[in-house]
């Protein structure tokens, strides 16, 4: 992974979790950093209602970016 992982980065699952209820691609809010590469992560509905809160490895993680690489810098 490319992009370190820190807390309130939005991140998208790479792999669903069914037995979660979670699709591949599921957006959630990193809310905590746990341990080395584990995050709490929080996932909300349209209304900013939690439906699913999680612990996952930084390898289950892709973080989204909002600006192109020169303007985020």
């Amino acid at each position: 992974m490319s992009s370190k992982i820190r807390e309130l980065d939005v991140v998208a699952l790479l792999h669903g979790l069914p037995a979660r209820g979670l699709l591949a691609g599921q957006v959630g809010t990193v809310v905590e950093a746990l341990d080395d590469g584990v995050f709490e992560v929080e996932f909300c509905d349209d209304n900013g209602r939690a439906y699913a809160m999680l612990a996952l490895r930084q390898d289950e993680l892709m973080v989204l970016h909002y600006l192109p690489v020169a303007e985020a810098a």
